[in-house]
């Protein structure tokens, strides 16, 4: 029987660096107003009863929680309906954003990634993670590839130990020898 060596975790020392999406991820509570509940028959909207409405809403319930505002029926809503509901909501919730969820998290992300000092990346291999336990939008994936094209070595998607190639710089070959 021959004596194997010791474990040798080639990940580890691999260079690889990994990047974490799902940290990103907003941590104050997401919730919603769907303005359908405030519709006559769920499909028109009153001014003077929408109005009523809006001021005996207990919008402490929104404090310090990120809101979405919509309409999940196919009732024509004026822009000034969310104009409203974001004056009421915007002295108690961190955030008002007019629209759902996906829509939510595609701005958040493209504004984070926006924000990211993508130049410490310089020739280095990254691994964009894959799994997630959070809803991360494919469009921050997107974006985060490319605000890393300009600057990394190699870009991958998946986990350190199983990625899969999504851009590699061609390695320039030094000929003046």
């Amino acid at each position: 029987m021959s004596e194997e060596g010791p474990i040798i975790n080639r990940v580890a020392n691999s260079g690889l660096i990994t990047l974490n999406l799902e940290e990103y991820y907003p941590s104050e509570e997401i919730v919603s107003f769907d303005l359908k509940e405030h519709l006559f028959k769920e499909l028109i909207l009153k001014e003077k009863d929408f109005r009523e409405t809006l001021k005996a809403w207990d919008w402490e319930q929104y404090s310090d929680k990120i809101l979405l505002v919509f309409c999940s029926t196919d009732a024509i809503i004026p822009v000034w309906a969310y104009m409203l509901v974001a004056a009421k909501a915007g002295p108690f919730a961190k955030q008002v954003f007019q629209g759902n969820t996906v829509s939510f998290l595609t701005y958040h992300y493209l504004n984070v990634l926006s924000e990211g000092n993508y130049q410490q990346y310089e020739g280095k291999r990254v691994v964009i993670k894959g799994c997630s336990n959070k809803p991360v939008p494919p469009s921050a994936y997107a974006e985060l590839t490319r605000q890393l094209k300009p600057f990394a070595q190699s870009v991958m998607y998946g986990e350190p130990c199983s990625t899969v190639p999504i851009f590699k710089r061609p390695r320039v070959i030094n000929r003046s020898k």
